[in-house]
């Protein structure tokens, strides 16, 4: 394989690492929109838990703002397996990441409604995730056996 072959061949996974810088600019947005909605101040992460309790504005922007706080949480894992996977399992890597984005919208949409229970539609993300790792210790044991 040459390299062009090798870098074209990686397209796929590259797409989906760039997708998801898109998927973290648009949960960053829906967090400033519901942060101005609820009138939570910045520096402040969350809105107090007795306001909240009162106001559903600042109960969304909590459920809005833990969405894509656990997203973040979950990121550099995922970026990291993307990419071990890729070096052997492009294609395969490609389709587990997407699924992975797919259900972090998943989850953010059912967090932001503000019933945290709707979050767990977005559980089939792990599949993707597990998927990543699974073809990222693959690679791992063969580089390291090579």
């Amino acid at each position: 394989m040459t390299a062009p072959d090798f870098i074209r061949d990686r397209s796929l996974p590259f797409a989906v690492g760039v997708a998801s810088t898109m998927l973290l600019t648009a949960l960053s947005a829906r967090v400033g929109r519901a942060r101005a909605e609820a009138g939570v101040p910045y520096p402040y992460m969350y809105a107090e838990r007795h306001d909240a309790e009162k106001d559903s504005a600042k109960h969304i922007f909590n459920c809005t703002q833990r969405a894509h706080q656990n997203t973040l949480e979950w990121y550099p894992s995922f970026l990291l397996l993307l990419l071990g996977a890729s070096i052997e399992h492009p294609a395969a890597a490609a389709v587990a990441g997407a699924v992975w984005l797919a259900s972090r919208w998943v989850f953010a949409e059912g967090y932001c409604t503000g019933d945290p229970a709707k979050r767990n539609r977005g559980v089939f993300g792990m599949l993707g995730l597990l998927a990543l790792l699974g073809m990222s210790a693959k690679t791992a044991v063969a580089m390291i056996v090579a």
